[in-house]
């Protein structure tokens, strides 16, 4: 046999082992979560290593949706996660292309000093931004964290709409000059509908920084319960020695599932977007 034939046999035994694999060590700890989440908590104190419940109980869920206040807090986390992604798209979108096809003075300077933000541990800018929001009010409303949000997605969405511009071809845009269009209305009907694909993929990736923060959710906004995000919700759960485990399961079911959801729905766009602008033809 030779080593061409060899290595394609061993490639289609291991392809579809490691598929599996890796799918087990992914989806069982999210499965075995939502095993735990619809037991009751009665059965699981007296079987704790059984994976299959012996009944299905919705419990769980009823208390932390009312009980614990996660439908205010879902409401909140959307809120936030819906206005972040707007508004990042809104300002990214011109400034990617400005560097993607502009030419300015200190284009590439400008082009890595958004990056550079991300050399600065988050906790470094918290003290700093807790003292300014504070002192303009804003400390304790939802706007201040989506200002938060905005500036951390704002330098990573630049970057991933710039490389996407960039592998537009330019004589799309050229005959749209032609044709009468502004360079906003180029951008408005030409280069955004051909960048459908990295608006997901920065949309999406925005949308998921903004529902899973932590830190600061915890900063401004922990004085005012109403205010909470899903995720400040999940901790009080996870901080609490009364909350029974079936309650903390659905808790972090209910935080992680709109996420999946989301993912899934865009996935095809997600992966054609975050591979754009690699290679430019």
């Amino acid at each position: 046999m030779s080593r061409d034939r060899f290595e394609r046999a061993l490639f289609a035994v291991l392809k579809p082992v490691v598929i599996v694999f890796l799918v087990l060590i992914t989806a069982f700890p999210f499965l075995y979560m939502v095993m735990l989440s619809v037991r009751d908590i009665q059965e699981l104190i007296l079987d704790p290593g059984s994976l299959l419940p012996r009944g299905f109980t919705l419990d769980a869920y009823v208390n932390v949706l009312t009980e614990q206040g996660f439908l205010t807090f879902l409401r909140n986390s959307a809120v936030v996660s819906i206005a972040s992604v707007a508004c990042t798209l809104l300002i990214s979108i011109p400034g990617a292309y400005a560097v993607a096809r502009l030419r300015f003075f200190g284009r590439r300077q400008v082009h890595f000093l958004f990056l550079a933000v991300y050399l600065f541990p988050a906790i470094v800018l918290a003290i700093p931004l807790f003292v300014l929001f504070t002192m303009l009010g804003l400390r304790g409303s939802l706007i201040g964290l989506i200002l938060v949000y905005i500036a951390q997605t704002v330098p990573v969405t630049v970057y991933m709409l710039r490389n996407y511009f960039e592998s537009v071809p330019q004589s799309v845009e050229e005959a749209a000059a032609v044709d009468g269009c502004t360079r906003l209305s180029t951008i408005w009907r030409v280069v955004l509908p051909l960048s459908k694909p990295a608006l997901m993929a920065t949309g999406l990736y925005a949308f998921m920084i903004a529902w899973n923060e932590f830190l600061f959710a915890l900063l401004f906004l922990v004085e005012r319960r109403e205010s909470w995000t899903v995720s400040l919700g999940l901790s009080q759960l996870a901080g609490s020695i009364e909350i029974p485990t079936t309650v903390l399961m659905a808790g972090s079911v209910v935080l992680t599932l709109p996420i999946v959801i989301v993912f899934f729905a865009g996935e095809r766009l997600l992966t054609e977007g975050l591979t754009a602008g690699a290679e430019k033809g």
